[in-house]
């Protein structure tokens, strides 16, 4: 859909919105929640995977290095009065995680959350917003991970001359994903619930829950949210290359580029090359790549 000049997305102002820092305990509940919802689990016999669904397993519980994408999160905020955003109209596009250390199993955290960037893209193609978020220990204020959100809004470009201007921070240039044969492919299923499974965790949007919702934004029905797709690509390099070890991870960044249908079997091709993995997943059904130029970041 082309976009149409904003007449009430006021770039400043969105850089200066305040957001109340969130304060979240989560449990060893939670963390199991997490887990269970990006898919873990499906092969009752795979051992490595027990570690993230069974707080009982040999060496206790791990959290899944993408789980921090719902820590500290402030929830769906587009559709509040006073953002100029045409929420029905965005579309998640990218997210980047920093780990600074290795998440605990359960904990307390803040998350200081603010928008940074906002590109507008000229000739009708809309505009960026760049999201950062903190997530901090709440008892000593120590930095866990740094988590990027990258969001197009579709219709509220207009703001900037005709080619685009930027305020604040720049999009990240586009990682390159090898071009030989995978060194490692993982086929993995989503349930038909996924999504109902995945909301559970902080993100309420009604794209993924409700049919009148997603038909309004142009989706035959509800989509899988873009963070439980990423999840499924880092439950696929765990068990693939990586031995289920999450203290190789450091940071992973993906860029969205089509929905996934609850159901779809998500296929993941994984490139290692020295401190990183590189990957692309796509709906096995369809054919078509939903994750693309992807990258995890290894210790």
């Amino acid at each position: 859909m082309n976009a149409i000049r904003s007449a009430s997305l006021a770039p400043h102002a969105l850089l200066a919105r305040p957001f109340a820092p969130i304060v979240q305990d989560y449990s060893i509940r939670d963390t199991l929640l997490y887990a269970l919802a990006i898919g873990m689990g499906a092969e009752p016999a795979d051992t490595g995977a027990l570690s993230y669904v069974y707080e009982g397993a040999p060496g206790g519980l791990l959290a899944v290095p993408t789980m921090v994408n719902v820590l500290g999160y402030t929830g769906f905020w587009a559709d509040q009065p006073g953002t100029g955003i045409t929420w029905r109209q965005l579309v998640h596009v990218e997210q980047a995680i920093t780990l600074h250390r290795e998440l605990p199993a359960a904990g307390r955290v803040v998350g200081h959350n603010r928008v940074v960037g906002l590109h507008d893209r000229g000739n009708g193609k809309g505009a960026l917003m760049l999201q950062e978020r903190r997530v901090c220990d709440a008892e000593s204020g120590a930095l866990w991970a740094t988590v990027m959100q990258t969001t197009l809004l579709r219709a509220d470009g207009g703001f900037g001359i005709e080619h685009g201007a930027s305020h604040g921070v720049m999009p990240a240039a586009r990682h390159a994903v090898p071009t030989r044969p995978g060194d490692a492919c993982c086929d993995l299923p989503t349930l038909p619930q996924a999504a109902l499974l995945y909301r559970l965790n902080g993100d309420f949007n009604p794209l993924h829950a409700d049919p009148d919702v997603a038909r309004s934004a142009g989706f035959a029905r509800p989509i899988l949210h873009g963070l439980a797709t990423m999840g499924g690509a880092m439950h696929a390099a765990l068990k693939t290359l990586l031995a289920y070890d999450v203290s190789a991870v450091r940071g992973m960044r993906v860029r969205f580029t089509a929905p996934v249908w609850p159901g779809d079997t998500l296929r993941t091709e994984l490139w290692r090359d020295g401190d990183a993995l590189s990957f692309r997943t796509t709906a096995v059904e369809r054919g078509m790549v939903v994750l693309d130029a992807g990258r995890i970041d290894l210790a």
